[in-house]
């Protein structure tokens, strides 16, 4: 899965409630979870909304807080709240499970099934190791090779938590050893922090720049559908190329200003990155086809409709291409977890998101948040619906989970004040993953570069917040333009 989901913490609250060893559920909590929908459940219906809208909403809303405190893995609360919605008949069996037949749901599977040969075939170190290799003479180089490595890595790695902690992050921690940049002295600062600072960060920014980056990204796309806006692959990497790629630059920059690292020159670097690729040999025959691929999936993603094959369908072929050659076998895609889990929860989430609008909760709830930005221009009014959006993310712990709860909800209120409705949709979608940034648990792979302890909690939270609004400036003013030039509005 690309995210943890437990609830924001601070380290003296104990983090979210402990689980049973042998279930992982919290059977006290969980209980009393379902207390308190039952509750809800007797409540009246508020005013104006459909009977059946509310109980949904009520299911959904109780998995979404189930979720976030990890009272039980994220598939066997989405089980959970496929037998309330049966068992209650707020929907049939058949409509909880119809969002496990969409497109979108099997173009996260393929995807991480084509992760898993990026990893088991050791192509995303060998590109690691090959861009150390060139640019690693200094640490600002060193770390540009990373940011090209991320960002090749996300094209085709539906998980920041595989790609960032699965792949970077290992090397990122052997090269600072390497310098004898210890995490538990002073010395952490002389290049270890700043990798990690670095990685993390640009690891955030991948994620919005590619439909297949996180998981989040289709289900963006997917609630962008309900409102009647189509966002291929191609489309949202055109869209996010210039704002992305401008941050992607800026990031090793800003940090080398804002978090220097004492070590400046980085001579053994390049060395070590050739050594690791000469013991790694040549491109074996399964790489060679991980590179075909690689490289056939990118084509096809990005002329998807000039070669009337959608995104799944691509994705299928390559899937189909790595049994067939015996890079992948069938029990590999068996043993890929995280793709058979995330498939769960996501159709789950997504089934209950799309029955909710159709009842008409999304509308109902707009109609409220729209007292917020009455009689205020689109402008200003998508400004402060982006501003919420993107720091309320301080309260959650997983993007997927801020995604599910807010997105419908805030793009249908940008867009009833007038805003252009793919503008709204694609600064709300791309920067659902670029909130990561903000904290040492906003997203999967922030735990495991903070928990490296290079970085300090004051530090990553500094950092964080002053980037954000960097970040926030060059999207919403270099992007917009980028996108007014390309026609989107």
């Amino acid at each position: 899965m690309s995210e943890t989901a437990s609830i924001a913490q601070s380290p003296s609250s104990g983090g979210a409630p402990p689980a049973s060893k042998s279930t992982g559920v919290c059977v006290k909590k969980l209980g009393g979870l379902i207390a308190f929908a039952a509750f809800a459940w007797l409540l009246p219906v508020p005013e104006g909304l459909d009977v059946r809208a509310w109980k949904l909403f009520i299911i959904f809303f109780s998995t979404i807080v189930g979720i976030i405190l990890k009272l039980m893995p994220m598939g066997a609360m989405a089980f959970l709240a496929i037998l309330a919605c049966s068992l209650t008949g707020v929907l049939s069996l058949k409509e909880s499970l119809v969002s496990f037949s969409l497109p979108v749901t099997w173009l996260i599977v393929f995807a991480f099934v084509i992760a898993r040969g990026f990893i088991l075939t050791g192509l995303g170190s060998r590109i690691a190791y090959f861009f150390i290799s060139l640019l690693g003479k200094n640490t600002l180089g060193l770390s540009y090779g990373f940011v090209l490595t991320e960002t090749l890595l996300a094209m085709f790695i539906p998980s920041n938590t595989a790609r960032g902690a699965g792949i970077v992050f290992p090397i990122v921690q052997s090269l600072s050893t390497e310098y004898n940049s210890n995490p538990n002295d002073e010395s952490r600062k002389d290049i270890g922090a700043y990798l990690m600072k670095v990685c993390f960060q640009t690891n955030t920014m991948t994620s919005a720049m590619f439909l297949t980056a996180i998981v989040c990204n289709p289900l963006v796309a997917s609630l962008a559908g309900d409102v009647g806006l189509s966002i291929s692959w191609g489309q949202w990497a055109l869209m996010t190329l210039v704002p992305g790629a401008l941050c992607l630059i800026m990031i090793p920059l800003v940090l080398y200003i804002l978090y220097a690292p004492k070590i400046k020159n980085t001579p053994e670097a390049p060395s070590v990155a050739k050594d690791k690729l000469k013991t790694m040999g040549k491109l074996s025959f399964d790489e060679i086809v991980m590179l075909g691929v690689f490289g056939t999936l990118l084509v096809l993603w990005m002329g998807g409709k000039q070669f009337g094959i959608d995104a799944t369908t691509t994705a299928l072929l390559g899937v189909i291409v790595l049994l067939v050659t015996g890079v992948l076998s069938w029990n590999d895609i068996l043993e890929e977890k995280g793709a058979w889990g995330t498939m769960v929860w996501f159709a789950v989430l997504l089934g209950m998101a799309g029955y909710l609008a159709k009842f008409g909760m999304m509308a109902w709830v707009s109609h409220k948040m729209e007292g917020v930005v009455h009689g205020m221009h689109w402008g200003p009014a998508l400004i402060v619906l982006l501003l919420t959006y993107f720091y309320i993310h301080y309260f959650f712990a997983s993007v997927t989970a801020h995604v599910t709860a807010l997105y419908g909800v805030f793009l249908a209120v940008a867009i009833t004040t007038g805003a252009p409705p793919m503008m709204a949709a694609m600064l709300l979608g791309a920067l659902s993953g670029v909130s990561g940034c903000l904290t040492h648990y906003g997203t999967g792979s922030a735990p495991v570069y903070f928990g490296s302890g290079y970085v300090t909690l004051k530090e990553w939270w500094t950092l964080g917040a002053i980037l954000s609004v960097i970040y926030l400036s060059i999207w919403g003013v270099i992007g917009t333009a980028w996108w007014k030039m390309l026609g989107i509005w």
